[in-house]
């Protein structure tokens, strides 16, 4: 985990130039000594694995293993700037190392399915606000509401909050002094509504997939249980066989 945040803060020290340009073999000599340690890591993970095969059956350590492969054939190119930036994907691998992270991941994944239709929903307020929008505004305010993908991108920005009264509407309310039944209607419609909604419902399916995975982790540790009860059966056998082959 250290060495992970020492990756991070070196990949977070490239972005200045005045640091990085003087000390630009240090810095590479640094990362590939750390790709090699997360490598030494990983071959000793696989090692220690009873059949080596076994390791790839943990997604968490795929997901490693993928980092690791995929930051050596960055290293090997290393000058091209898209390569260098995505260095900085090893610092995902704090994830698989915190447990309490590794869940949070998991349960969310886990929520995926179920948000298709609140997305197709909000997919089609948008549609309609911005038609609305378009048709409406595109003579006023053409930078914001010339056409359908612009009046989207604004959309986007006023469903955040983001500076959408002082930037957006005012300037509109000067010529149309009824903009704003507009503009308040879709923010109750979009903002205090649909992603409410959409919040809640992750929300919950983050709470039943947790009870899910501490389930299933409960399954696993009985399955381990058994399993070491069965090899101490089978050792007490084997010495009780032991100890009568020499009392023979």
């Amino acid at each position: 985990m250290g060495l992970i945040v020492i990756n991070a803060v070196l990949v977070g020290l490239e972005t200045y130039p005045s640091f990085y340009e003087p000390y630009q073999d240090w810095f590479y000599f640094a990362d590939q000594m750390l790709l090699w340690v997360f490598t030494l890591e990983i071959v000793l993970r696989i090692v220690v694995e009873k059949n080596w095969y076994h390791f790839f059956r943990d997604k968490w350590n795929v997901f490693d293993f993928i980092l690791i492969i995929s930051g050596h054939l960055i290293v090997g190119a290393h000058f091209l700037t898209v390569f260098r930036v995505l260095r900085v994907l090893r610092v995902l691998r704090a994830v698989s190392l915190i447990p309490s992270l590794r869940r949070l991941v998991e349960a969310l994944l886990l929520t995926i399915p179920s948000m298709g239709n609140i997305v197709i929903l909000l997919g089609i307020v948008f549609y309609i606000f911005a038609v609305m929008g378009t048709v409406l505004f595109r003579d006023v305010s053409p930078e914001f509401f010339g056409s359908i993908h612009l009046t989207m991108l604004t959309l986007f920005q006023v469903v955040t909050l983001d500076s959408w009264a002082t930037v957006v509407m005012y300037p509109i309310m000067e010529e149309l002094p009824w903009a704003w039944v507009y503009f308040v209607t879709f923010i109750l419609v979009g903002t205090f509504i649909v992603l409410n909604l959409f919040v809640g419902v992750i929300v919950n399916k983050v709470e039943k997939a947790d009870e899910a995975l501490e389930r299933k982790d409960q399954v696993q540790q009985k399955t381990d249980l058994e399993l070491e009860i069965r090899e101490l059966k089978a050792e007490i056998r084997q010495l009780s066989q032991l100890i009568r082959d020499n009392r023979r």
